[in-house]
Order: C-alpha cells, then structure tokens, then sequence
C-alpha cells in the first residue's frame, strides 16, 4: 500500500503549518486557572516524509521556566496517528463541519494510562488565529480543562 500523503488526505491540517505563538492557560473542576505559560509551536509537514506530521512545542513560564516537547504522528485513512514517548492517540478533522475549521484530537500521556484528553482545535477562516480545548479525564471523570489562544507568526516552519 502507497503511503498516504497528509496534505492530500488531510487539507485542513495542512493549513496549520507553520509556527504558531500564543498562551495555555489551565483550569481545574472549579474554574481557577492553575497555570499559565507562552507557547510556540512549529507544525511541519516534511517535504521528504509528505505522510508525517511533525511538531515541536517550546513552553516559557514567568518564572523562566521552559520545556520543549517534539513529537510526530503518522497519516492513515481516516485520521493521524501518534504512537511516540509522548502520546498515544489521534487527530482527525471534523468531517461534518461544513466550514472545514474544526480537528479533534484524543490522546494519553505514556505512563498515565487512566488518564486521557480530548481536543479540539478551531482555525480562523483567514488562517491566522487557532484556538483549542482541552478536557482532561481520568476515569472518565473530568479533572481540568486547557484553553489555548494562538496567532501564526510564521507560515514557513523552515527557519525555526
């Protein structure tokens, strides 16, 4: 079997390339933010791998905190597949969205199998701003929400 080539199979995934900047802001059960930190991040297609998606997520706290985490899903039929030292889990886009501007993703954090999340990402109509949700579950009970807030700063990923 041929390999699938995401920015054929997935177009609006396609349209998140390139390098994003932004905040998450994190909530527990009650409301009360319970962390905050700048992001950016670089989402990639590469020319020579057209069937993987590729990003590096760089984390700044006020405190001068930082992480960065890197990690890389796989394109299959009818979703992209992540099976790395980060996650496990998928993303597909919202085929009944009409206006092609809604992904879902599902994941778990390796080593914390009862704990899951679900996301889902809305692309501006211009390409330009993204915002996600993230509702985190452990036994099916919700534990805390992530809101992220993002512009594209760049649309070439190439130069970070």
């Amino acid at each position: 079997m041929s390999k699938l080539k995401l920015k054929e199979t997935f177009p609006l995934l396609a349209r998140h390339e390139g390098v994003w900047e932004g905040w998450y802001r994190h909530f527990d059960i009650n409301g009360d933010q319970i962390d905050i930190h700048k992001s950016k991040l670089v989402c990639r297609i590469p020319e020579d791998k057209p069937n993987i998606y590729h990003q590096t997520n760089h984390y700044t706290w006020e405190n001068g905190e930082t992480d960065i985490r890197d990690f890389m899903g796989e394109a299959h039929e009818d979703k992209l597949v992540f099976d790395n030292e980060i996650i496990t889990g998928w993303a597909a886009e919202v085929t009944l969205d009409e206006h092609r501007r809604t992904m879902m993703l599902h994941w778990t954090r390796v080593g914390e199998p009862r704990t899951y999340l679900y996301e889902m990402i809305h692309l501006s109509d211009c390409g330009q701003f993204r915002s996600r949700v993230w509702q985190w579950l452990q036994d099916g009970k919700t534990l805390k929400r992530t809101l992220i807030d993002e512009q594209r700063t760049s649309n070439d990923w190439r130069g970070h």
